[in-house]
């Protein structure tokens, strides 16, 4: 029977994590998984000449709680010999001032704070806990939300970081694991009473369906990790195969400018079409968090299948995508066309440029409201509205299915019908999904399937705030 210690040996060894004389940096929580990786640091230190620090973030989420939690850090590594970094960040604050998802928040603290003290103190490589149930969790989560082959991936054993590299060499064992390692060591930890709670999605995962797979293979967890290394290896070599077609494809006009010729992306295959748009949107984005969304590779891809010989497409951070027949350009926005298409990026607040701000995300989010005069909210599924969403100005043929109605309404009726202003119909606000399915004529009517109270089967939530002197205008 292969021991733990050969086990992630070996991990460690196939990706090359971690080298003669590295510098890393923990990030310990207090938990089994971190402290089981920082007693496994220290075991092995010493053979292969590697230096190791540590970092605590204590998120100020369970008061006193999480306060001794960040002690008892300081005080095992002060009593190990070990340089610690720890700091205390108010989360319960940014929640009320950002709103947004707790542990997105939280983990963009976290990691923050991580990349600053290795930034400063000349440390290669952020070593975490990461374990096979994490990674089987991950992909099962992202299944579940967009059903991506970015989320298929999982984590990779090693990923480029912010200042250095991120490894997860505990990867190729599962908890169990890791708990009887830590218990042979005669390793204390802290037990984080959030982790026993359902209010996380990682949580419902980890104790609902988790629990049904393993009693079907007790090596589901390692399973996930060998299928995630296979997407990775292929995906890593059809992106190679993207980045020699993309000089045939795009072309930089400008500093901020590029143009994309349809016909040569058409010419390609499916797969490398979607990569030379990642690869795009990463020099468009410059590695930002919207350099692998998978929503505006969609709003691209359907932009380019359109069969209108001009269209326009509204990207985050002030970019357009114009189409003008066989080509698209993008460029950074100056004059705001009241017609084009509004892309809404999921999980955030979309300012409209008619003084609308629309956020659009999971069901779970507390989302922080704009503060403006009036405030609409709905729910609706993602089985009957897929991403990714827009908002834009009616066109020929528009309907609407609205309740009680067998069959969908014309939107030059319901105009009528609900006597707006002739001067106002061709500027109207409609929220539509991928599909082109008009969810609702903003301020007016929605479709069917949106419903202003959260059913079981609602996993989408829709806020839509204005203010009076614009609802006057447009919604009175």
């Amino acid at each position: 029977m292969v021991s733990f210690d050969q086990k992630v040996h070996t991990f460690i060894d196939q990706h090359e994590l971690i080298q003669k004389g590295d510098r890393l940096l923990i990030g310990c929580s207090g938990g089994i998984d971190s402290m089981g990786l920082l007693h496994y640091l220290m075991d092995i230190r010493k053979k292969i000449e590697i230096e190791i620090f540590v970092a605590h973030v204590d998120h100020m989420l369970r008061g006193k709680v999480s306060l001794e939690d960040r002690i008892f850090v300081e005080n095992f590594c002060k009593d190990n010999g070990i340089t610690v970094f720890s700091t205390s960040i108010p989360i319960p604050k940014l929640l009320e001032e950002e709103g947004g998802n707790s542990q997105a928040v939280c983990r963009r603290e976290r990691y923050g704070y991580f990349a600053k003290v290795m930034e400063e103190n000349s440390i290669q490589k952020l070593v975490t806990a990461h374990h096979a149930d994490d990674q089987l969790e991950s992909i099962l989560m992202s299944i579940t939300k967009t059903g991506s082959l970015s989320g298929l991936k999982g984590m990779y054993a090693m990923r480029n970081f912010t200042f250095g590299t991120i490894v997860r060499p505990f990867l190729s064992v599962t908890k169990d694991e890791i708990r009887e390692y830590l218990e042979s060591k005669g390793g204390t930890y802290r037990e984080d009473s959030s982790n026993a709670k359902d209010d996380y999605t990682r949580n419902r995962f980890r104790h609902n369906i988790i629990p049904l797979m393993k009693n079907e293979n007790i090596h589901v967890p390692k399973n996930a990790v060998q299928l995630a290394q296979q997407l990775q290896e292929d995906d890593d070599y059809l992106f190679t195969l993207a980045k020699g077609e993309f000089p045939q494809v795009v072309t930089k006009v400008g500093d901020d400018s590029f143009l994309l010729d349809i016909p040569s992306l058409k010419k390609e295959p499916v797969s490398l079409q979607r990569r030379i748009i990642l690869i795009l949107l990463n020099y468009l984005y410059n590695n930002s968090e919207f350099s692998n969304s998978e929503t505006i590779v969609r709003s691209i891809q359907n932009l380019s299948n359109t069969q209108q010989g001009n269209s326009t497409v509204h990207l985050p951070n002030q970019l357009v995508a114009h189409r003008k027949y066989s080509e698209i350009l993008f460029e950074k926005m100056e004059d705001v066309n009241i017609h084009s298409v509004k892309l809404l990026h999921f999980n955030e607040w979309n300012d409209l440029e008619s003084g609308i701000c629309v956020y659009i995300g999971d069901a779970s989010n507390v989302t922080k409201s704009k503060r403006l005069d009036c405030c609409l909210e709905y729910y609706c599924s993602s089985n009957n509205f897929k991403a990714p969403f827009c908002v834009r100005t009616r066109k020929d043929g528009d309907r609407i299915h609205l309740k009680g109605m067998e069959s969908p309404k014309r939107l030059s009726r319901l105009f009528i019908d609900e006597k707006v202003p002739l001067k106002d119909r061709d500027h109207w606000p409609l929220l539509v999904d991928a599909d082109d399915n008009i969810m609702a004529v903003i301020g007016i009517r929605e479709n069917q399937n949106i419903s202003k109270i959260q059913h079981a089967q609602d996993d989408i939530k829709i806020v839509i705030e204005y203010n009076n002197i614009y609802g006057k205008k447009i919604f009175n």
